[in-house]
């Protein structure tokens, strides 16, 4: 493999991997989700999420939007109740470059590149979307979505994110449930 497409592979991952989102679910096996066809907001969950009320309010629409795409209404006497929390972390990639002496380009080596790095410093939220039932109030499903945030000044891409972020996580829900 040449260099440059060394590179180029380098550089491919590097965006792909900031866009990528990493989702997991878990819900209660004992759930029929058959009998979930209407949802409300949780608003004692909602208010206690660290994020700007924007923020918040984008994350909302985009659950209302994936849950009535799935055939759910939004109703003051629901069957499921919708709360969200975040976490946010810093990240930190350190990309240790030993090309020098790896690849044998530089026949006049003196170390220079062996010990360079590349510090990249990333912020990594966590999106939890809580499913709760509205009679008993227990949790029944819950998805995660880990993502690096879009922390810049373009509202259209803040929004683009979030909407990416939420339809990742809102789609494993319903669970697939098999009858073994």
């Amino acid at each position: 493999m040449n260099l440059f497409k060394f590179f180029s592979v380098i550089i491919l991952l590097v965006f792909t991997s900031c866009n990528t989102v990493r989702v997991v679910s878990d819900y209660d096996r004992a759930t029929n989700f058959d009998n979930y066809t209407s949802f409300a907001f949780f608003k004692p969950g909602i208010d206690k999420a660290k994020i700007s009320d924007l923020d918040k309010k984008r994350i909302l629409r985009a659950i209302q939007r994936n849950l009535m795409a799935k055939g759910m209404n939004k109703n003051s006497n629901p069957d499921i109740l919708v709360s969200i929390f975040t976490k946010e972390n810093q990240r930190v990639d350190i990309y240790q470059n030993n090309f020098g002496n790896q690849w044998g380009w530089d026949p006049y080596w003196r170390g220079s590149f062996n010990n360079a790095g590349n510090v990249s410093l990333n912020t990594e939220g966590s999106l939890f979307i809580d499913l709760i039932d509205a009679k008993t109030k227990e949790l029944v499903w819950q998805g995660v979505g880990k993502s690096s945030l879009y922390n810049g000044n373009d509202i259209e891409k803040r929004e683009e994110r979030i909407r990416l972020i939420v339809s990742k996580i809102l789609a494993q829900y319903p669970p697939f449930v098999s009858n073994e």
